[in-house]
């Protein structure tokens, strides 16, 4: 009788360290400068070990803006879904917006400089969940202004992800619950709507802590 054939479950703490390496190496050298060889590496692991868990470079480079955008997404659900009308949406979204982007700027950064890196089918998946993500700040700016159609409204979000995003280009020498505040102001300021309330930017929340990786056994 054959045994039966025991599949060997991936260590996720594993995966997240390849994750985080990856994007240090990618932020300082570029994608194209970058083997998988040095990824395993840096994340501890010897030989062909990181193929379990990403088949290529660019699972890897996939794997990190699949993150980061899904993140996104989650939190600006679970925000339209809390909130008590469109302004406290709106500002909420803001709010995390600025943090999120403050506080993981690395990832931020890779993600606009090398998402045209990605094979097609998956920036084309990537970018549909970013409209999704999008989505949710279009739909209280059209209630809050009903005056602008929707191509303005577009071009009106876009300006105010912009804004916060300048952040990613810049240092400005500000400590960072300062330069939030007045991205936050900013971005309140390019919508234009009266009454958005004031939410605490909790940067801490934000910050994704990765163990370091363990040491390559001789």
């Amino acid at each position: 009788m054959r045994k039966a054939v025991t599949k060997r479950r991936r260590d996720p703490s594993r995966r997240e360290q390849i994750l985080a390496v990856a994007a240090e190496l990618i932020a300082s050298q570029g994608f194209h400068a970058v083997g998988m060889s040095a990824i395993g590496s840096a994340a501890g692991i010897t030989g062909s070990a990181i193929y379990r868990h990403f088949d290529s470079k660019s699972a890897v480079l996939v794997a990190l803006f699949e993150d980061v955008i899904d993140r996104r997404l989650r939190n600006a659900e679970i925000i339209a879904e809390h909130a008590e009308d469109d302004r406290e949406v709106l500002a909420e979204l803001i709010t995390d917006h600025v943090c999120f982007s403050l506080t993981n700027r690395q990832l931020m950064h890779i993600y606009l400089r090398e998402i045209h890196n990605l094979p097609e089918e998956d920036r084309r998946r990537l970018r549909r969940k970013q409209r999704r993500y999008l989505e949710e700040w279009l739909h209280p700016v059209l209630e809050l202004r009903p005056g602008l159609n929707d191509a303005q409204a577009w071009a009106l979000v876009h300006a105010c992800i912009g804004a916060v995003q300048s952040v990613l280009y810049h240092n400005s020498g500000l400590p960072l619950t300062d330069l939030g505040s007045l991205m936050v102001a900013a971005a309140k300021g390019l919508l234009a709507i009266d009454g958005l309330p004031d939410v605490e930017l909790s940067l801490d929340n934000y910050i994704v802590r990765v163990p370091p990786p363990e040491p390559v056994a001789p």
